[in-house]
């Protein structure tokens, strides 16, 4: 067996019980889960997936969205532009 070394990680409560759980299911622990992060870390270079900011949509956008999925609040269809700009200004 190689020579292997305590980690201490600070991590909130329900996120390592839920990782944990994930884990379990796919047949491997939490110790085992970090060393295969870091062997893929190492073989890329880099993290092993893809990181980036997203833009996270205002409660306004959320609000416009949740009522174009339930096809409340629709203009249109619309005759011209001026129709369609007349709508949006409004």
């Amino acid at each position: 067996m190689a020579n292997k070394k305590n980690m201490t990680l600070r991590i909130e409560p329900e996120l390592k019980a839920q990782a944990a759980a994930l884990f379990k299911a796919l047949g491997v622990d939490l110790s085992t889960a970090t060393g295969i992060f870091y062997r893929q870390a190492l073989q890329c270079h880099g993290f092993p997936f893809e990181v980036k900011l997203h833009d996270e949509p205002n409660p306004l956008t959320y609000a416009a969205m949740d009522a174009a999925e339930k096809r409340e609040d629709l203009y249109g269809p619309f005759d011209n532009v001026e129709e369609l700009m007349e709508a949006l200004n409004a």
